[in-house]
């Protein structure tokens, strides 16, 4: 392989890198990220709020907790809730489900997203 080549392949692996370490969250940060969420979303009783509990959020079709009137939009969405649905939700809940009521602007941070979603995967049970 010539130099140039192998320079191209070395910075592929450090962006592949940074990116899979980007990616993995932090459950402690997240927990405060969370703490933007906590005054619409209950995490740990189930209780709807301004919005719904995001307990058991992980693995739960969208629209369908009980005792709680979702959007349109949303129900219809019908998407399963895992880290890779709940990060395109968080970075721009407007545009992943265009008529759904949720007013809170999008989580810009990648990292801040992940953190979150680390901390609902372990907490929101």
């Amino acid at each position: 392989m010539k130099p140039i080549a192998l320079l191209g392949v070395a910075s592929l692996a450090l962006a592949g890198t940074a990116m899979a370490q980007q990616a993995s969250g932090d459950p402690v940060r997240g927990k405060t990220v969370y703490a933007r969420c906590a005054a619409c979303h209950d995490l740990n009783t189930g209780a709807t709020r301004l919005g719904p509990s995001l307990k058991g959020v992980v693995g739960r079709t969208s629209g369908t907790m009980p005792n709680f009137n979702y959007s349109q939009a949303l129900k219809d969405k019908a998407v399963v809730w895992n880290a890779e649905t709940l990060d395109a939700f968080l970075s721009g809940p407007s545009k992943y489900v265009p008529g759904n009521r949720m007013a809170f602007p999008p989580l810009a941070n990648p990292q801040d997203r992940a953190d979150l979603i680390a901390f609902l995967e372990q907490s929101a049970r």
